[in-house]
């Protein structure tokens, strides 16, 4: 069932609950005024035939001839006149007798001083206190009020009527309104089905913002983005990771190829071996970053987590690159130092951690003339600085928006080799340990690395 449908049954269904409660009220209210004007009418009669009887000696004949023609809107009223002594004076049928009259009921008229209303069967009843010559007299009068029970009976009908004709309207003014409401719900779904893998650029357009269809669409195109933005990034890593795995695999199934032509020299053999060596070993660093990138992209929940020191990471991390690379140069200073230990220590992950430092060092190392790192570490009231400076041959500022891009590299590529992983590895680590990274490079002076991370406080 659809969503329009649903609301159009629930507007009915609200409307049939005000309309039957409404009309429940109505019925009431107006059985309980039928009730109260036919006692006054039954009390107006009896007082009517009252009168006539005392003041003009009436018959009961002479009652019915009075009052055949001139009453239209109530039955034949039976009214009865009794002394206090319960003896009858008047009666208008004693063959029918609606009321049987008791001298208990003569008395309860006598103390009550008022009226008594009562019913008997489908007859109202009512008896009350005539006073006549400083004399009391009990009169009751009966009737059945078919004119008024018949009202009630076109009153229902109607009700019932009026009733299903509004719920029936409610349901198509329902259906209505739910169907101009959620129209642009249909036209964000028709939409939404022409955008594919291949048209991810389409957007949703032309909807107020302060709606809800607005803020909707909004959304889609917030997630349209995300998922665009995916999409490209992964076309890209495909595409680049495609590329830098073919080059040395290809280099070195060539050398391969190459040794095999003929008989070589075992000098011939070395150089093979060596420049296979070589490509092995760039296959592997490759992989290993692509392996470290994957894992500084998981979810923040599922990695591991710990208080860690960071100048014992980054020591580690120093002591790791130089055993790689014994000519590089590393230099730690840790400046400002304080008594609390907490001042260095953060919650992450230390692998993820070293990783990036690592990576940070070497490339301050490959891309200066003296392969020296100079890491400073400081401490300030809400977080922890450390900065990775070279005096290397610097970033271009139109590469430096772009440099933590994966497989991204800059103009100076012809300088060092590499694949693109690092710095964006590096990217990755610091956001999730919750820090940033800024970068700082002058032409043919150097580059610094500013890195933040938020004090640990337990």
């Amino acid at each position: 069932m659809k969503i329009k449908t649903k609301i159009a049954l629930r507007y009915s269904f609200v409307t049939a609950i005000l309309m039957t409660v409404f009309a429940t009220i109505i019925y009431f209210v107006s059985v309980h005024d039928r009730e109260t004007e036919f006692y006054d009418d039954l009390y107006k009669e009896g007082v009517s035939k009252a009168n006539l009887y005392f003041e003009a000696k009436a018959t009961p004949e002479t009652m019915h001839s009075i009052y055949k023609n001139n009453i239209e809107y109530i039955d034949e009223v039976e009214v009865a006149i009794y002394d206090r002594n319960f003896n009858l004076l008047y009666h208008d049928a004693k063959d029918i007798d609606i009321i049987k009259e008791t001298p208990e009921m003569i008395n309860k008229v006598l103390e009550s001083k008022g009226n008594i209303n009562f019913y008997v069967g489908n007859y109202q009843a009512i008896g009350f206190i005539f006073h006549y010559n400083n004399t009391q007299f009990v009169v009751t009068a009966a009737a059945y009020d078919g004119y008024g029970y018949n009202k009630l009976h076109k009153l229902v009908t109607s009700l019932s009527l009026l009733t299903i004709i509004c719920i029936i309207f409610s349901f198509i003014l329902g259906y209505f309104l739910a169907k101009r409401a959620l129209k642009p719900v249909s036209e964000i779904s028709d939409k939404m089905k022409d955008i594919t893998a291949n048209n991810l650029g389409l957007r949703l357009l032309t909807y107020n913002e302060n709606d809800e269809f607005g803020e909707l669409a909004t959304s889609f195109n917030k997630a349209l983005d995300i998922i665009e933005s995916s999409f490209e990034s992964q076309k890209m890593f495909v595409s680049n990771v495609s590329h830098e795995l073919r080059t040395p695999l290809s280099a070195l199934i060539g050398e391969i190829d190459f040794a095999l032509l003929k008989e070589r020299t075992v000098a011939d053999y070395i150089n093979t071996l060596q420049n296979s060596k070589y490509d092995a070993t760039r296959l592997i660093k490759l992989v290993n970053g692509l392996l470290d990138l994957a894992k500084a992209g998981y979810d923040e929940s599922k990695i591991s987590m710990t208080e860690v020191r960071i100048d014992e990471v980054i020591l580690d991390a120093r002591e790791n690159v130089l055993k790689a690379n014994s000519q590089y140069k590393i230099d730690i200073l840790l400046t400002e130092s304080s008594e609390d230990d907490t001042e260095l220590i953060i919650i992450g992950n230390e692998y993820l951690l070293k990783t990036a430092f690592i990576n940070l060092m070497e490339n301050n190392c490959k891309f200066s003339d003296n392969t020296t790192s100079i890491v400073k570490i400081y401490s300030r009231k809400e977080s922890i600085h450390i900065s990775f400076s070279d005096s290397g041959i610097g970033i271009p500022q139109k590469d430096l928006k772009n440099i933590f891009k994966p497989f991204y590299r800059g103009t100076n590529k012809e300088f060092i080799g590499g694949n693109g992983i690092g710095l964006a590895l590096v990217d990755k680590v610091i956001k999730t340990h919750k820090g940033k990274i800024e970068v700082d490079s002058i032409i043919d002076t150097g580059t610094v690395f500013n890195v933040e991370f938020p004090h640990f406080r337990k």
